[in-house]
């Protein structure tokens, strides 16, 4: 058993009573869970679900519970849920709270405890992810507020590509816009850490330093070109609204759409932004739906919707192709994400067409979500994702340096 001290006259014992919470806010939703802070263990898994709105759902496990929160925002959400943790475990039980934080800017390249300090940085940084940063700042202020003298520790999604090379990160816009750190960050950094370690579980060192395709397909989905272990290349940008068609983001668009709306619609830079980010990609194409289950029902009898599912492989199989030039070739694709996961028709029309690059797939081992379902010369893998699990390990990393210290 070991004793933590923050700094601030408390302490944490990693004993077996401790937990750690995590927290990943999306732009609507909130994900939690509470895990053993002495091996790391999940005990409850939980999810806010449409926050904003007249209709937040709160469920534990499978559980839902009475919507007592209509209309509840991020910090009202964290403030219902550790009501929720004081009845079930005892809030004093916590002994830290890891956070997924969506942006960290050019100066976070790693998790670090949250000062002070850093949350006049994150409040800088908050244009730089508006659908994501305001909230999480407030998730984390209303836990200090509840909780001052518990840890707590960011996790940046962007510390994974910050070794990104200058050819991938430079936007091709006039110089003094990059020196003012506008360029290319990319995202999903804590799967793809998580994934990057379960391949070299699974299969050894030598893929993880070999070259992959990492491509997580959710609501927000993103592929990572990775060679002798660090990202080399990413679909999304400066923010999470580049890349690949989601289910409610554009992906990559012509940037002289802004003027034509501008003068066509009368679309000022908020209408865009809301347009790109909650009214387009596959409920935008479809006209119907933003997931990927509803739009394979329908795609028969719909040609939206097969238009939209038609678009969304098609784009990532462009990009697997352009990264595998940019990695001169490939040894292992891992699909990961709730769609990458579960969804055998996406990873086999993804594949379509990529027989010349080696990536060949079982037909049954694909549609039985078999952890290795390729049969070609590139290992192509299905890998469940667990960004709770990278948040967990960083805390206790933190937590065990503190002790040493």
């Amino acid at each position: 058993m070991s004793i933590v001290k923050s700094g601030l006259g408390d302490s944490v014992i990693m004993g077996a009573d401790v937990r750690i919470l995590t927290l990943n806010g999306g732009s609507s939703s909130l994900k939690f869970a509470v895990c053993e802070a002495a091996a790391g263990g999940r005990l409850t898994v939980g999810k806010f679900d449409r926050l904003g709105s007249s209709a937040v759902t709160f469920g534990v496990e499978g559980e839902q519970h009475p919507a007592e929160i209509a209309r509840a925002d991020h910090k009202q959400a964290v403030e219902h849920l550790l009501d929720w943790i004081d009845q079930r475990y005892g809030l004093g039980t916590l002994g830290a709270i890891g956070h997924r934080i969506v942006h960290g800017g050019p100066r976070y390249r790693q998790s670090e405890r949250i000062d002070a300090s850093m949350m006049d940085a994150l409040r800088r940084l908050a244009d730089f992810a508006p659908e994501h940063l305001p909230a999480e700042i407030e998730m984390i202020e209303a836990c200090q507020q509840r909780l001052p003298n518990v840890v707590q520790v960011a996790c940046f999604d962007t510390a994974f590509h910050r070794d990104l090379p200058a050819v991938s990160r430079l936007l091709a816009i006039p110089r003094k816009f990059s020196e003012a750190d506008v360029q290319r960050y990319g995202f999903h950094g804590l799967s793809y850490t998580y994934l990057l370690k379960e391949l070299g579980r699974i299969a050894g060192p030598q893929a993880v330093n070999g070259r992959v395709v990492l491509a997580h397909l959710g609501n927000g989905a993103s592929l990572a070109a990775v060679k002798g272990g660090k990202s080399v290349d990413t679909t999304m940008g400066f923010t999470p609204a580049a890349g690949i068609p989601m289910s409610t983001r554009a992906g990559d668009l012509d940037p002289g759409l802004v003027l034509y709306l501008a003068k066509r619609e009368g679309m000022d830079a908020e209408g865009f932004d809301r347009m790109v980010n909650h009214q387009s990609g596959l409920l935008g194409v479809s006209g119907t739906s933003s997931d990927v289950r509803d739009l394979l029902a329908r795609e028969a009898d719909d040609s939206h919707a097969a238009e939209a599912i038609a678009l969304f492989c098609y784009r990532i199989r462009k990009t697997v192709g352009a990264f595998a030039a940019a990695l001169g070739g490939i040894d292992t694709l891992v699909f990961s994400g709730g769609i990458g996961e579960n969804a055998p028709v996406i990873r086999e029309r993804v594949c379509e067409d990529l027989g010349f690059l080696g990536i060949a797939l079982d037909e049954n081992r694909n549609a039985n979500g078999a952890g290795l379902i390729s049969t070609g010369a590139v290992a192509v893998r299905v890998i469940p994702t667990n960004e709770e699990a990278v948040v967990v390990e960083a805390v206790r990393h933190i937590l065990n340096n503190r002790t040493e210290s």
